[in-house]
């Protein structure tokens, strides 16, 4: 069941909550999902480069909250909030909503499985050794405090002409328990002979009570 199941959806409910809040009927239900992919899309890409860890959207009857959590924000917030002003008057035109943008940082990108596999993706696209750049995360992610860590890495690994995958582990982490605070990303890496699929599961402890979101890990860049 654990290699099946996203560790994320899984825990949606017991102490992980919704990346987009809101409540809609009928075909304004279908309206306000394709909304929310492509408003996603767009700022995955224009934010690419910022260390995009993920994107909350809060819809209310007046406006659009956008909580973007990034390890970088100073390259999202620009020079005097400009970045983040273009960001959103580029919204604003493109869906006519009023949005208010936060941008949250990570205290502990480490710590982070999206932050966690972006970087290994950047090192394989460089033609830096998956095994070295998956082995480094490990290490860190447990001097930073993880109980444990998890990387999968598939694909024409050194370019060979047979595809296949390759585990790195250490520490443990209980994909089957619900409490236990897991963070799961996958994300590819393109490189000259295919795509190459980066997976990355940090176990960071128990919860014992529902939060809403790792706050112990996050911080609001003013």
């Amino acid at each position: 069941m654990g290699q099946k199941i996203n560790p994320n959806s899984y825990r949606m409910g017991s102490y992980r909550t919704w990346d987009s809040k809101w409540f809609a009927k009928g075909k304004e239900f279908t309206k306000t999902l394709h909304e929310d992919l492509k408003v996603r899309n767009f700022v995955e890409k224009k934010l690419k480069e910022a260390g995009l860890s993920r994107i909350e959207i809060l819809r209310t009857s007046h406006n659009v909250t956008l909580n973007v959590y990034t390890g970088r924000p100073g390259n999202i917030i620009g020079k005097g909030g400009s970045a983040v002003e273009e960001l959103k008057a580029a919204l604003e035109k493109m869906t006519g909503d009023k949005y208010i943008i936060n941008i949250r940082e990570v205290k502990k990108p480490t710590l982070d499985a999206r932050l966690a596999a972006e970087n290994i993706v950047q090192q394989i696209e460089k033609r830096i050794s998956y095994r070295r750049a998956a082995k480094m995360l490990i290490e860190k992610a447990l001097e930073a405090g993880a109980l444990g860590a998890k990387v999968l890495v598939a694909g024409r690994l050194n370019g060979v002409e047979i595809s296949r995958s390759e585990f790195f582990t250490k520490g443990k982490v209980p994909l089957q328990t619900l409490r236990a605070d897991i963070d799961y990303a996958l994300v590819p890496a393109h490189t000259a002979y295919g795509l190459i699929g980066v997976k990355v599961w940090i176990f960071r402890g128990m919860v014992f009570k529902k939060k809403s979101a790792p706050e112990d890990q996050m911080a609001t860049a003013e």
